[in-house]
Order: structure tokens, then C-alpha cells, then sequence
């Protein structure tokens, strides 16, 4: 784990740096929050705090990633999995962009920012079976096996496994440094994961961007400095399907991407139970709006839904 700590290090290092650069420079550009009125009233005081800040943890994971490949030439798997982040994380900006910068309200269309993320999301797929030659088997949970899936729906399924994540992870991303925290635990399981599987290239990756996100946690804690938006929160999701699908884990990242999951479900249930009743299934959803407004600080949220992830990832530990 020597290797694996370095390059954490270096990786929470150069994020910190560029967060102090960074950081000041979206606060000149007036590049703000905006909370919505429906809220949580303890969230207005957010307003105006810089956000897009997704952008100091992508540059790390983009640089480190491209330096161990120069150092490593043979660790060539690390970057597509570098690109899947980067890949997502610039649909992100373009709506950050169009929202914050450009003051578009709509941002990026949804069916716009839904089909670049698809577009992402199928050729990613399509190169770890064509270009990687990975295969369609996937781990089942505690059943210590492997199933093979035919191509045909192997593709479909990982998609729709990218999809769903990189959009909870987003959905998740509503209380100061909820989603970093969750990244840096759903990446440190990948690392030690990847070390017991021998898999150097992925433990390596997940500790970047572990070290990334830790960095960036000392700007993003209550009370925040700065917000990832969607840049971040993109990026980072679909840094962790992109390992999850490399290491062949999708059912494993279902369950220490639990949280996310969870914060998912809330919102679907609660559109669908408002169409169906005309009320509301949760007080307001995602789910950590829910607790915030049944009494709970924003801070024991956060560190509920912490805890909450370090026990599902040692359920996934016993689970592989």
C-alpha cells in the first residue's frame, strides 16, 4: 500500500494547492449558489458560495492519472478510466457553465445533458468489452462466484449501472461535504479492494481520487467554501462505476453506494407518490432533506449517512 499512499498524498497535496488558487478566483468571478426557495431555510445562507469547484478535484485526477501513465507506460487500463471522469465531469461543467457563469437558469437541457452522458457512458462500455477485451462476467455478491452476461445485454446493463450512479451521486450532492465524504470512503473500499485482487493500476486510480476528494474536503465541510456542482459530482460518479465495472463489481458498488442509492429511490418515490396522491411521501426529498427537516442538523446528516457508508462497505468486503 506504500505506492497506493503516495500518490494519495500527492493527489490530496496538489488539490489542496489548487483549491487555494481556485477557489478566490470563482469568489472574483461571482461564480455562486443558488439555493432553491422550496429549501431547507438553513441552506439560504449558502447562497453565493462558489460552487463548481469539481473542477480543482478533476484537474488532480486528470494530471496524476496521465503522470503515472508517463512513469508506468504498462499501466495503459488507467486511462480510460481517466477519461470516463473527465468525460462526465466536462458534461458538468457545460451545465455549471451555462447556469453560473452565463446565468442560463435552465442550464443544460436536461434531454441534452442526459444524451451526452449516455454517449459517455456507451462508448466507455463498448471499449472495455472491444478495446480491453474484459469480458461480461460480473462478481455476484456473497455467493463468491461469477455470472456471464451475453454482450447484448451486458452493454445496456453497465450503462444504465453508469447512469444511475453518476445521477445519485449528483442527487446526493446537497450538504456540505455529504458526497465527498461518501467518494473518499466508496474509493478507499476500491483501493483496498483493487491491493487483495492485485489489481495495481485500479487501486492506484481509486487512491487518487481518493487523495483528490480529501483535499477538497477541507474547503467543502460546514461551513462550506466552496460546492463541487455538477462538475464534481459527475466526475466523481463516474470515476467509481468506471472501477466498479473495470473490477467487474457493479452488484458490489450497489451496495457501498447504498446512500446514493437511497437518496435515488427518495426522489423517484416521492415524484411518484405526489402524481398518485397529490402529497408528499417524504417531507422533501432527496432523503437528506428529509432528516434535515424532521430535526436533524446538517452536520449529524452527514455524519449519519458517513457511518452509514463505512458499514456497507464492510458489508461489501464480506460480500466479495
Amino acid at each position: 500500500m506504500n505506492l497506493q499512499m503516495k500518490y494519495l498524498i500527492i493527489s490530496f497535496l496538489i488539490t489542496v494547492i489548487l483549491g487555494l488558487i481556485v477557489i478566490p478566483i470563482l469568489k472574483k468571478l461571482k461564480i455562486g449558489q443558488v439555493v432553491r426557495d422550496d429549501g431547507p431555510e438553513s441552506h439560504l445562507q449558502k447562497s453565493g458560495t462558489p460552487t463548481m469547484g469539481g473542477i480543482i478535484m478533476l484537474v488532480t485526477i486528470v494530471v496524476m492519472s496521465m503522470a503515472l501513465y508517463f512513469i508506468y507506460p504498462q499501466y495503459t487500463h488507467i486511462l480510460p478510466i481517466a477519461l470516463i471522469t473527465l468525460g462526465f465531469g466536462i458534461i458538468g461543467f457545460i451545465d455549471d457553465f451555462k447556469k453560473l457563469v452565463l446565468k442560463d437558469p435552465k442550464g443544460l437541457l436536461p434531454r441534452y445533458k442526459m444524451l451526452g452522458l449516455l454517449i459517455v457512458a456507451v462508448v466507455f462500455t463498448v471499449y472495455l468489452q472491444y478495446g480491453l477485451h474484459l469480458g461480461t462476467d460480473i462478481q455476484i455478491p456473497f455467493l463468491k462466484n461469477y455470472i456471464t452476461l451475453p454482450i447484448y445485454l451486458y452493454i445496456p446493463f453497465a450503462v444504465i449501472v453508469i447512469l444511475a450512479c453518476t445521477n445519485s451521486l449528483n442527487l446526493t450532492d446537497g450538504l456540505d461535504g455529504l458526497a465527498t465524504g461518501i467518494t473518499i470512503l466508496i474509493m478507499t473500499f476500491f483501493t483496498i479492494v483493487s491491493v487483495l485482487y492485485n489489481n495495481l493500476e485500479m487501486s492506484l486510480f481509486s487512491s487518487i481520487v481518493a487523495g483528490s476528494c480529501i483535499g477538497f474536503l477541507l474547503f467543502n465541510l460546514k461551513p462550506a467554501k466552496v460546492f463541487m456542482g455538477d462538475t464534481g459530482s459527475l466526475a466523481l460518479g463516474g470515476a467509481f462505476c468506471a472501477v466498479a465495472l473495470y473490477l467487474k463489481m457493479p452488484f458490489i458498488l450497489i451496495i457501498v453506494a447504498g446512500i446514493c442509492v437511497l437518496e435515488a429511490l427518495s426522489v423517484i418515490i416521492q415524484v411518484i407518490y405526489f402524481k398518485k396522491t397529490g402529497n408528499r411521501f417524504f417531507k422533501m426529498s432527496p432523503l437528506h432533506h428529509h432528516f434535515e427537516l424532521s430535526g436533524y442538523s446538517e452536520w449529524k446528516v452527514v455524519w449519519m449517512f458517513w457511518i452509514a457508508t463505512i458499514i456497507l462497505c464492510l458489508i461489501g468486503f464480506f460480500a466479495i
